[in-house]
């Protein structure tokens, strides 16, 4: 199991060959608070690494999701558009967003690690 971060504060878990899975870190749902509604991509769309596939909204602010690669989303979390607030609860878990099937592997290189995250996390706003 592989897990990488976005300096945006999404995370991506690669497990087996599968789809990986994305989903906020929990930096960025301490910063949101409570989480109330998710706007979850297209299951079958295509995104570049970068571009916006999401939104979350809480009751301080609304924030978009980056896709951290290239690829399909394969599926969505339909348990988190019915109870938003697990991506507060467990958002490395339940609270998962998306899963996506990568175009190009090669994308996760420069993400961080879990340790590289944590002190970035620490200086982050």
């Amino acid at each position: 199991m592989t897990v990488k971060y976005t300096p945006e504060h999404e995370w991506i878990k690669l497990e087996g060959g599968g789809p990986a899975t994305v989903g906020i870190t929990v930096h960025a749902q301490d910063a949101l608070g409570d989480v109330v509604f998710v706007d979850l991509p297209e299951v079958g769309r295509r995104y570049g690494q970068g571009e916006v596939a999401g939104v979350v909204e809480s009751v301080k602010a609304a924030a978009d999701v980056y896709m951290p690669v290239t690829g399909e989303v394969t599926e969505v979390n339909e348990a988190l558009r019915a109870d938003p607030s697990l991506a507060n609860s467990d958002p490395l878990g339940q609270g998962w967003f998306f899963k996506v099937k990568l175009a190009n592997p090669a994308e996760l290189e420069p993400l961080m690690d879990e340790t590289a995250y944590g002190e970035f996390a620490k200086n982050a706003s």
